[in-house]
């Protein structure tokens, strides 16, 4: 056979091989992975068609798990309890990688070129920063502290609070990844248990459980400022057993105000923006976990720690009042909503499966079982600050 003979028979196979391919191929856009915290696994489903498409397992201990995205999508990174630090695939279902980094992790952050990956750890404490590719240590950094509330901040910082000493680190990794720059911020409060970054990656705010109030820390200033606000908050009333902190990283930014659960007490926090000044309160059904807006801002969605938390509540941002009461089933423990907020999901984790709703009409649209299904996390994270 002669070399152009050849050379047309190997189009020939591309051109039939090529359409078959392609229908093999999938983007990551709708995607998402709901952990399964009591089996250590991720159910990988698919938005657009509302359904499990597999299930990613041995991750080990997954309670209170977080995951962040790579840029491309592909990849997550899985947070979990027992210090594990996964790497997934959504594409292949698989575990990439896996290394147990410490004794007990609270969450992490990926930096912003998607390069490094940061661990904040109970146990032994601090923050450990990994390669994405390979899950390498390339920075250890103790802290003589558990750490919480981590989170990237542009320019490869990332940024920590404190339980222990009551402070803000922020670790600029942009010159040296292995040894990086480090501003410390002493006297924020005493006991901070989580924090959350604005949309802009300017204000970290940080919340207080040893004391009433919380901290702004505006992180466009050289070195960054920090503000007391809220000293008040919960002064006159007697203190409340706490039956779940509340999850900060469910921060609300609508309407020129942070929409903030009160730890403790049955009520959201109305707070301006721009002047850190409290202008409301809702009174809710129960203690609130997450406040979440839905993406245009105009409601705002709370879930309840228990004995409430087979409740839901919907809190018009206008009016600040309480517009319906959902009841979806025991145990709610996350809500997610679709990126530009046509549905919300939500995990029903005593009764084993996921509850998709119209995000307006709140009309229940489908359901995907789950095996006590907690954190719900959508691909479109991975180009979203914070988180």
């Amino acid at each position: 056979m002669t070399l152009r003979a050849l050379a047309a028979a190997a189009l020939a196979v591309l051109m039939l091989t090529g359409p078959a391919m392609a229908d093999d191929l999938r983007g990551t856009g709708d995607l998402g992975l709901i952990v399964e915290r009591e089996a250590g696994s991720l159910l990988v489903v698919d938005r657009s068609e509302r359904a499990a498409i597999g299930r990613i397992e041995g991750l080990g201990d997954l309670s209170h798990a977080s995951l962040v995205y790579s840029p491309d999508e592909r990849f997550a990174f899985v947070f979990g309890r027992d210090g594990g630090l996964s790497k997934v695939d959504l594409l292949t279902q698989s575990v990439v990688n896996r290394v147990i980094q410490g004794g007990n992790s609270i969450g992490g952050a990926i930096s912003d070129d998607g390069r490094l990956v940061a661990v904040s750890n109970y146990e032994p404490g601090g923050v450990k920063v990994f390669d994405a590719d390979t899950l390498a240590l390339v920075a250890d950094i103790p802290m003589g502290s558990k750490t919480v509330g981590i989170a990237d901040v542009p320019g490869s910082r990332f940024v920590v609070a404190t339980w222990d000493t009551g402070e803000v680190w922020l670790l600029d990794h942009s010159a040296d990844p292995a040894n990086p720059e480090i501003t410390r911020l002493e006297g924020i409060g005493a006991n901070p248990y989580d924090a959350l970054l604005t949309g802009d990656g300017r204000t970290y705010i940080v919340g207080l459980f040893g004391e009433k109030g919380l901290t702004a820390v505006d992180l466009w200033q050289d070195p960054p400022q920090a503000t007391r606000f809220l000293p008040d908050y919960g002064r006159d009333q007697p203190d409340m057993p706490v039956y779940k902190m509340p999850h900060l990283q469910g921060w609300t930014l609508a309407d020129g105000v942070y929409a903030l659960p009160a730890v403790g007490l049955h009520q959201l926090l109305w707070v301006d923006a721009a002047t850190l000044a409290e202008t409301g309160r809702t009174e809710l059904a129960g203690q609130p976990v997450f406040a979440l807006a839905r993406p245009d801002k105009r409601e705002v969605w709370v879930n309840f720690a228990p004995p409430d938390n087979d409740k839901v509540q919907i809190i018009d941002v206008m009016t600040r009042k309480v517009t319906r009461t959902l009841t979806p089933g025991k145990g709610v423990l996350h809500m997610e909503f679709a990126p530009r907020g046509r549905e919300v999901w939500l995990s029903v984790r005593d009764e084993n499966r996921v509850e998709i709703r119209d995000a307006r009409s709140h009309e229940v649209l489908a359901e995907i079982e789950a095996r006590a299904p907690s954190g719900i996390f959508f691909t479109d994270r991975a180009h979203r600050m914070g988180l």
